[in-house]
Order: C-alpha cells, then sequence, then structure tokens
C-alpha cells in the first residue's frame, strides 16, 4: 500500500512539475525598446542581469527598433507583448484609437529641454527672439516651444523652425541653430560639455508645461489581465531597487557585453539619470494622467480626454 501511495505521490509531482515547467517556458516576452540600448533603459537591463525576470517566472527578450515608430503600433497588432514608449507619444496613440495602455514608467520626469549654448547670449527664453530654433519632430516638440516662448512673451513666428533630423547638439554647435528643442537633459548637455561647449537648459515643466513621465511601458489593453505582466513590473522594481542601491554594480552589468556603451557620454548619462527612474514604477498618479490630457486636449494634440482607464493603469496584484 505504501509503494502504490508513494507512486501516485511521485506521479502527481511529475504531472505538477511538467505543469509548472510549461508555465514557466510558456511565459516568453517580448519588449521592443524605443531606441538604441542606452542608460534611459538601465532598470530593465539590471533586472535581466540579476536574474530578477527569471525569479518571476520570465524568460524576457529585448529588442531595438529598426524604426523608433514602429514599437506602439506592433504591441497595438499583439506582435509583441511590451513597448518602451512615452507619455506624450502614448496620449496620442490612444487619441487616435489605437488599442494600447500604460503599465509601468521607467523615467519619472520629462528629460525634454529647450538647449542653448551658455556663450550663445541666450539668458532667457525672450532672447530667442528673431532667432532659429532646431527640431527633430514636429508636432508635440513644436507645442512645447509655442507654450514656452508663450511664456516668455514670443510666439512661433518669434523664431525661425528648422528641421535637423536629431542632430540636436552638433547643429548648436556648428552655429546652424541657435537653439533646440527636444533635446534630452542626460545626453545632449552632456555632450556638449564633452566636447568643451557647455549647454544651458531651459527645463519644459519650468516654463508652462505640466510635468509627465518621459519613458513609460505599454502593452495592448486587451492583455493587462495577463498575470505575466504584473510579474513583470514586479521584477522591473526589483531591478530599480538594486540599481539605486548599488550605482557601480549596475553599471558594471549594464555594460556588459556592450563594451560600446563604456565611454564618457553614457557614464554621465547613467549618473543623471539614476535620479529620474521611477521607484515604483507600477504605480500610476492618476491626476496627473488626467493633467497632461488636459494640457494637450488644449493645445489641440488630441480630441478629447478618455477614461483613464483606457490609457493608464496599475495592474492587480498577483
Amino acid at each position: 500500500m505504501k509503494r502504490r501511495v508513494g507512486l501516485i505521490i511521485l506521479v502527481v509531482g511529475m504531472i505538477v512539475s511538467g505543469y509548472a515547467t510549461a508555465a514557466v517556458a510558456s511565459d516568453r516576452m517580448t519588449v521592443l525598446l524605443d531606441w538604441f540600448v542606452n542608460p534611459d533603459h538601465a532598470p530593465l537591463f539590471v533586472a535581466l542581469e540579476k536574474g530578477f525576470f527569471d525569479d518571476h517566472g520570465l524568460t524576457v527578450e529585448f529588442t531595438a527598433p529598426s524604426n523608433p515608430n514602429d514599437p506602439p503600433k506592433l504591441v497595438a497588432a499583439k506582435k509583441a507583448d511590451i513597448a518602451v514608449s512615452y507619455q506624450p507619444q502614448h496620449h496620442l496613440h490612444v487619441d487616435q484609437g489605437l488599442p494600447l495602455v500604460r503599465i509601468a514608467t521607467l523615467v519619472a520626469t520629462p528629460l525634454n529641454a529647450l538647449v542653448v549654448t551658455d556663450d550663445g547670449g541666450i539668458r532667457q527664453i525672450a532672447d530667442l527672439k528673431g532667432k532659429t530654433v532646431g527640431y527633430s519632430i514636429g508636432g508635440f516638440e513644436t507645442v512645447l516651444l509655442k507654450v514656452m516662448l508663450d511664456r516668455g512673451g514670443l510666439s512661433l513666428d518669434d523664431v525661425r523652425l528648422v528641421n535637423v533630423n536629431f542632430s540636436l547638439s552638433p547643429s548648436l554647435l556648428s552655429g546652424k541653430t541657435d537653439a533646440v528643442i527636444g533635446a534630452f537633459r542626460n545626453f545632449e548637455l552632456n555632450q556638449m560639455d564633452i566636447e568643451k561647449r557647455p549647454g544651458r537648459a531651459f527645463y519644459v515643466e519650468e516654463h508652462g508645461i505640466p510635468s509627465y513621465d518621459e519613458l513609460i511601458l505599454i502593452c495592448h489593453r486587451d492583455r493587462i489581465g495577463n498575470k505575466k505582466y504584473r510579474a513583470f513590473v514586479d521584477a522591473l522594481e526589483e531591478g530599480v531597487q538594486f540599481l539605486i542601491n548599488h550605482p557601480e554594480d549596475g553599471w558594471r552589468m549594464f555594460i556588459k557585453d556592450r563594451k560600446d556603451l563604456d565611454d564618457e557620454l553614457n557614464r554621465r548619462a547613467w549618473r543623471d539619470t539614476l535620479p529620474r527612474f521611477a521607484l515604483r514604477p507600477g504605480s500610476l498618479d492618476r491626476a496627473r494622467y488626467l493633467r497632461f490630457a488636459g494640457f494637450l486636449e488644449e493645445q489641440g494634440m488630441i480630441k478629447a480626454i478618455p477614461p483613464l482607464n483606457t490609457m493608464a493603469v496599475e495592474l492587480p496584484v498577483n
């Protein structure tokens, strides 16, 4: 009898183990980055290197896109699980009808800034009158500039706009532009300083723009009930905590097998981005998201403010 009981227990144990193995194997996740790997993504890669995703039964693959506009569309089409995106861009996608929802935050403050050279004689927004301002992407960047100029007593008619195709700091250093909008304060300012041409930043949140999350994680709205997304966010939080507690160890993990990132610019960007990571990535400031949606509606960027749960959520606890 004891042998029969033991055999039954063994068989049941094998079945349960088989199910568990199958569950772990099935919990694969594809995550599309917004751009090439850089310090903005640090918590993701620290969580990967520390094995936090593994601990939560996830096998995660990160992919840098060939076209940075593609990740949200691919997630909307259910061809990927998660995309790294931007809160302003996300509001526009939801307004366009894409079934996407924010599930976590990576960088919890704006990085965007209006940048000038420190020796260019521009000390306040009003000094931009008659100057040339470069940008990379129209639409939201133009709205940022419009609002900031308005705060300085100017309008878009008072400046000359030129598309510099992502060559923001080079256009400043070469004298092609007097200012650029859309520069990331953790990168362009450091790049200019390395080139011995320090920059001066006018931060968008100090010049009439409601604060917002810069980098966020989005998924398809139909999938927010899937437990693996909550597991992903929990592992991400562990990555952030380790990163904040052990920044040098985190840096070594980040550049592991990525020696091309081990340079002065990325080291400085790493330092400047650390305090901007969301310590509780899964938490949602509801009022903040609605306030920013109201700003975009006021500026004519979206047609209406949607229900909050159609654009941003806190995932249920597993």
